[in-house]
């Protein structure tokens, strides 16, 4: 329960240094502005692509119309792909080098070191002082080159992040539940922990870097499957300085089903966790402010806590099967204690996330206990997930799903949705609880066992995986069916 509350208390802490510089906005370079266009800086831009045939010409052609002088604007396509979509990406791009467009298909067979090896390999090519990267599901705004650029203002800012968008963020409750969980990561902790000179992260999309900052930090590594964490983590330790943009948007894909949600879920979480046995030790040792180095444990280590969710929803429904007299077990209503805490501190973060970019923020705050339950009811996969990466057990690198979905009415099939072992353990996880739970009420009637405080915090686990476990078996049979 420690662990629990001293994580429930970071949120606190994030939420103090948001309130103290939300108004410290970076200031862009006034030089970098007014620069006339032929010194302005050659730009690479790198899209890493697999198997994505719904959103690569979408995202390839978004990018040819950036507000960017034309030679000097590079433009790498680096498609993994193993299905038709490495046809679509070669025709399109045969297309825009006829028009003079400076770009270029990178196209591997092997796909090693996934999108850190196609990255790295491509890097090798780059003419551009400067390297932006989009995945495959976003669309950059026109003028987000012009916006960005001017935050180089000074040689050792090595990487500008702008703030994520969502293209389908209305297409169902998943989608609307996913915004408001990003909003308050770049909103609330991206925002804090850059003004307030702490360690931030590249989100792997939406961002620039500059080339020497790269190569410096020791290019893209791909002994984690959170590359762009890994990197951003080394580059900083060498002193390179980063910059995160609220106000500017790139508007990128939400997963639509439960399945590709688990499986980006899980890729984010195990690569934190390898990341953070890898460059923990070097933070540790590194000449750092503590406070700095304490806010760095909490980054890379935040996702150890879906470890004592699980153990602490299988203390709480076991708690109910027994007998509470004399207030045997009353120390386990510790749960409870850290329970209502860390939703007090969760409700006041994303409070504050979305009253900042949202004018319609009150609504979100209707849905905002929906996250919350679905957040429990991931974190089986995701303790999987944190074991795995702390055992060192190697898995590839699963891209998540892209569907170019924009809107409701538009028929979807959930590609490679499956009932796996994963999905048995939270189906016999959730009746253990829904068993508990009825002992539990059954006690408290019969027995008048204090049960009261465990019984609401059984009921909000149940509902959490009930959640999960539903989305998954519909999913699954929606896409038997469109087969």
């Amino acid at each position: 329960m420690t662990v629990l509350f001293v994580f429930s208390m970071h949120n606190f802490i994030m939420i103090y240094y948001f309130l103290k510089h939300r108004d410290d906005h970076p200031q862009p370079s006034e030089d970098w502005v007014h620069l006339p266009e032929e010194k302005l800086p050659v730009i690479t831009i790198q899209l890493p692509i697999f198997n994505e045939s719904t959103v690569a010409e979408r995202l390839i052609l978004a990018t040819s119309q950036l507000d960017w002088p034309k030679n000097k604007l590079e433009i790498q396509v680096l498609d993994d792909s193993t299905d038709d979509t490495v046809q679509l990406t070669r025709a399109c791009v045969e297309r825009l080098a006829a028009q003079g467009y400076m770009i270029r298909l990178f196209h591997r067979t092997d796909r090693k070191g996934y999108k850190a090896g196609a990255l790295r390999e491509a890097l090798e090519y780059a003419h551009g002082e400067f390297v932006a990267i989009f995945d495959a599901d976003f669309i950059p705004e026109k003028d987000f080159l012009r916006k960005a650029m001017p935050h180089f203002s000074q040689s050792r800012i090595g990487m500008v992040q702008s703030r994520w968008g969502y293209l389908n963020e209305d297409f169902s409750m998943l989608t609307k539940t996913q915004a408001i969980g990003l909003n308050g990561h770049f909103v609330i902790q991206q925002l804090a922990r850059n003004r307030a000179g702490f360690f931030i992260n590249f989100n792997g999309t939406g961002g620039i870097w500059r080339k020497s900052c790269i190569t410096d930090a020791g290019n893209w590594h791909d002994d984690t499957l959170t590359e762009d964490l890994d990197l951003s983590y080394r580059a900083q330790l060498k002193g390179w300085k980063f910059v995160y943009l609220n106000d500017i948007v790139v508007p990128g894909e939400l997963p639509i089903g439960i399945h590709a949600l688990k499986t980006q879920q899980f890729r984010w979480t195990k690569g934190s966790v390898e990341t953070a046995k890898k460059l923990v030790p070097k933070i540790l040792k590194a000449e750092l402010p503590m406070w700095t180095k304490i806010q760095s444990l909490f980054h890379l280590t935040a996702n150890f806590s879906y470890i004592f969710v699980v153990i602490s929803c299988l203390l709480n429904s076991s708690i109910l099967f027994l007998h509470n007299e004399n207030g045997r077990f009353n120390v386990i209503l510790d749960i409870m204690a850290v329970f209502v805490l860390s939703m007090l501190g969760l409700f006041i973060f994303f409070f504050y996330s979305e009253k900042m970019i949202n004018p319609n923020w009150k609504k979100k705050m209707v849905i905002l206990p929906v996250l919350m339950m679905g957040s429990i009811g991931l974190s089986i996969s995701n303790a999987k997930a944190v074991i795995e990466g702390f055992f060192d057990i190697k898995s590839s690198f699963v891209r998540t799903p892209k569907w170019g979905t924009m809107k409701r009415k538009e028929k979807t099939r959930f590609h490679g949705v499956k009932l796996d072992a994963l999905f048995l353990i939270e189906l016999l996880f959730l009746a253990f609880i829904l068993v508990s739970l009825v002992v539990g009420i059954r006690n408290y009637y019969t027995e008048k066992a204090n049960f009261i405080g465990m019984i609401f915090f059984n009921v909000w686990i149940l509902v959490g995986f009930s959640m999960v476990v539903f989305l998954s078996l519909k999913h699954f049979y929606d896409n038997r069916a469109s087969a």
